[in-house]
Parts: structure tokens; C-alpha cells; sequence
């Protein structure tokens, strides 16, 4: 296909004659963060790319995606880099489908995926999917519904992924990262503090079971100041930011109202 034109999938997938050149220069540069911080060079990294990965198969492009490039990367940390047990998490709106078809048998990847629930593209990622044969178990699907949120998301990184990463101890942790899940983007309604918030909680689980190493690559994102903040707000807490403490939307407000107009009634009873 390089220096063609075609449809590659019904759903729309497509290449122009620089495509797979974009999509090999994306995949090389996904592999070069897992370098960068399996070797050391840094303890985090973020590949910023285009296009993106997530929803390429074993066998075949599909959602504009044309090469798989966290799975690239992960096996290439496997084959040439020492890495025996890698953790992959996908916070895109999406389900990562490509990359659990990739690693659906393997026991020495465990995919983590929050997406929104179907019938919301590509409709796979229930929670009934979770391997086959020695990959049994390693793969866990969270689906959401669109007005999930900040809270939803935090209470499944500390309640399901943290457990999980404990009993799987990673020795690299890699994450498909995409901005659509923002709340002026497709869906699932996340703020910059929630990217910020599960961005930390990966981080700890990289601090604590490798050495912090953590490496990031661009899923989706297709509101360019969603998409711009998210990463930003992402890329500041990975440089020693702070993460805040996620709240239910308007709980203080509500509790500080309750307690003013409390103490307001006690003065006119008095």
C-alpha cells in the first residue's frame, strides 16, 4: 500500500500515499519510548503520533488505524529488551479490540481496558471478555457509560486496575492514551483533573512494581483543545505535577450551602 491509495475497511480505514509512512514512523516511535525507558534514559515517555493503533488487528487495519503501535512496541520490549510480564492500558473512549485480538492468549501481557459500553464503536470489550487458553483472565474489560466521569474512573483505577497490577507485578507498563473519553470530545465526560488523577495512579503502579517504567502513546482525541489540554495536563503530572483529589461534582458546594443556610436558620431560632 505505500504510495497508494484505498480503502483498507468498510468503517472507513484508508491510506494516502504517505500513510504507511506516517504509521511506521509512529510504531518507531512508540518502540523508541519503550527504549528510552527501559534502558533508563528517562523513567517516563510519551509518544506523541499519529496514526493512531489501537483498532489494528493481527491481520488487518481497521479504525483508522493502520499498525498496532503500543502492541509493536510491547512485543518488541519482549523480544529485544528483556521484558517478561508487561501491562497495557487503554483509557481511550474506545475499545482497544486490535489489541486484545494481539495478546488474547498471551499470559505475559494484561490488558486493561475503560472504554464506553456498546453499541459505542467498535462494540467489543464486554466484561465476559477476559482471554482464552493460558491468556485466561489477563484481560480486563470496564465498560462505561457515556457520563461516567471522573469518580467512576478513579474508584476502577484504584479498585480494579491497582489489585490487578499487584497480583500481575509488570515490569513495564504501557498506555494506550487516548483524550476522546474528555467531556468535550465523544465521551465518557473526563475532565483534565481525572486525566491527571488515573495518570498519577498508573504512575504509582509503574513506581512500584518497575522502577517507574511507564511509557505513553497517543490514541484518539479529536477535539484539538481537548485533545491539546488533556496531553498537556497528562505530560505535567508525569513531570512531578500534582494530581488532585477527585470529588463528586458540586458535593463541597452542596455541603457548604447546607451548612450556611444551617447556621442561618440556629441565628433566626435564637
Amino acid at each position: 500500500m505505500a504510495g497508494k491509495r484505498a480503502w483498507l475497511d468498510k468503517d472507513t480505514t484508508a491510506v494516502s500515499p504517505d500513510s504507511i509512512s506516517a504509521a511506521t514512523a509512529a510504531s518507531g516511535n512508540a518502540i523508541a519510548a519503550v527504549t528510552s525507558v527501559v534502558k533508563g534514559e528517562c523513567q517516563s515517555a510519551f509518544a506523541l503520533v499519529r496514526p493512531p493503533g489501537h483498532h489494528a488487528e493481527p491481520v488487518r487495519a481497521r479504525g483508522f488505524c493502520l499498525l498496532n503501535n503500543v502492541a509493536i512496541a510491547a512485543a518488541h520490549a519482549q523480544a529485544k529488551l528483556g521484558c517478561e510480564r508487561i501491562l497495557i492500558i487503554d483509557w481511550d473512549a474506545h475499545h482497544g479490540n486490535g489489541t486484545q485480538d494481539i495478546f488474547w492468549a498471551d499470559p505475559d501481557v494484561l490488558f486493561f481496558d475503560t472504554h464506553c459500553a456498546a453499541p459505542f464503536y467498535p462494540g467489543s470489550g464486554h466484561l465476559e471478555e477476559v482471554g482464552e487458553g493460558l491468556g485466561e483472565g489477563y484481560t480486563i474489560n470496564v465498560p462505561l457509560p457515556e457520563s461516567a466521569g471522573d469518580v467512576a474512573f478513579e474508584k476502577v483505577f484504584r479498585e480494579i486496575l491497582i489489585p490487578a497490577a499487584d497480583y500481575f507485578g509488570p515490569d513495564l507498563v504501557l498506555v494506550s492514551a487516548g483524550f476522546d473519553p474528555h467531556r468535550n470530545d465523544m465521551a465518557l465526560n473526563l475532565t483534565y483533573d481525572g486525566f491527571r488523577a488515573i495518570t498519577r495512579i498508573v504512575q504509582d503502579i509503574a513506581d512500584k512494581h518497575c522502577d517507574g517504567r511507564l511509557a505513553m502513546v497517543l490514541e484518539g482525541g479529536y477535539n484539538l483543545t481537548s485533545l491539546s489540554k488533556g496531553v498537556h495536563a497528562v505530560l505535567e503530572t508525569l513531570a512531578g505535577g500534582d494530581a488532585p483529589e477527585i470529588r463528586e461534582v458540586g458535593v463541597r458546594e452542596a455541603e457548604q450551602a447546607a451548612e450556611f443556610h444551617r447556621s442561618a436558620f440556629e441565628d433566626l431560632e435564637e
